[in-house]
C-alpha cells in the first residue's frame, strides 16, 4: 500500500510545494517562509553530500505518488542516535495510516539498519494530533522546550519525544 523510498530530485517540485503552503508548515517547527525552487535544490545536493548522517525518504503509494517526507537527521554513531521528521504533504491524507506507516518503517530501518539506540524529535504543543501518532508507534515524551518557536504571532512550546530500541523491540528483527 505504502513505501519508502529514498528522496530523488524529481520529488523537489511537489516538496516546494508543501514547504510553501502556510497551513501545512504551521503544523511543524518550521518557520515559515517563502522557498524557491533554488533553495530546494541546494537542499537537495546538500542531503545528496551528508548522506553518511542524514536518511530522506519519500513516502509513496503503489504507484509511486509522493504522499509525504520522512527523515532521520543529525545521525550521530558514536551515540546511536539522531533526530526525526515528518510531514505528509496533503491534509485530505490525514488520518490514513500514512504517518504511522512511515514513522514505524524509519524506527526499524534506524534500529535495525542503522544501529541505532536512540531517535528523537520535536513537535508542537498544538499538534496534538502528531503526538497522538507519535505515542502510538513507541514514542516517549521526555520534556517541554517552553515557549521554543514563534508560529502565527506567538510563542510556542515544543514537546520532546524520544524513542529507544530497548522500548521497541516489537520492530526490531
Amino acid at each position: 500500500m505504502y513505501k519508502l523510498r529514498e528522496l530523488e530530485r524529481k520529488d523537489l517540485e511537489i516538496i516546494n510545494s508543501w514547504r510553501n503552503n502556510p497551513e501545512l508548515i504551521s503544523l511543524l517547527g518550521a518557520p515559515f517562509r517563502y522557498i524557491n525552487k533554488e533553495v530546494d535544490d541546494k537542499w537537495f545536493d546538500s542531503y545528496m553530500s551528508s548522506r553518511n548522517n542524514t536518511v530522506r525518504c519519500s513516502i509513496v503509494d503503489e504507484n509511486n505518488t509522493l504522499l509525504g517526507l520522512v527523515s532521520l537527521t543529525s545521525i550521530d554513531m558514536l551515540n546511536q542516535s539522531a533526530s526525526f521528521h515528518i510531514m505528509i504533504g496533503d491534509s485530505q491524507l490525514y488520518n490514513k495510516g500514512i504517518g504511522t506507516f512511515a514513522t514505524k518503517a524509519m524506527l526499524k530501518h534506524a534500529f535495525n539498519n542503522l544501529n541505532l539506540n536512540r531517535i528523537e524529535l520535536l513537535v508542537l504543543k498544538t499538534n496534538e494530533r502528531a503526538q497522538h501518532m507519535y505515542e502510538k508507534v513507541g514514542f516517549v515524551k521526555e520534556g517541554v522546550k517552553r515557549q521554543a518557536v514563534y508560529k502565527k504571532g506567538r510563542f510556542v512550546d515544543m514537546y520532546l519525544y524520544s524513542a529507544l530500541r530497548s522500548d521497541n523491540t516489537n520492530l526490531c528483527d
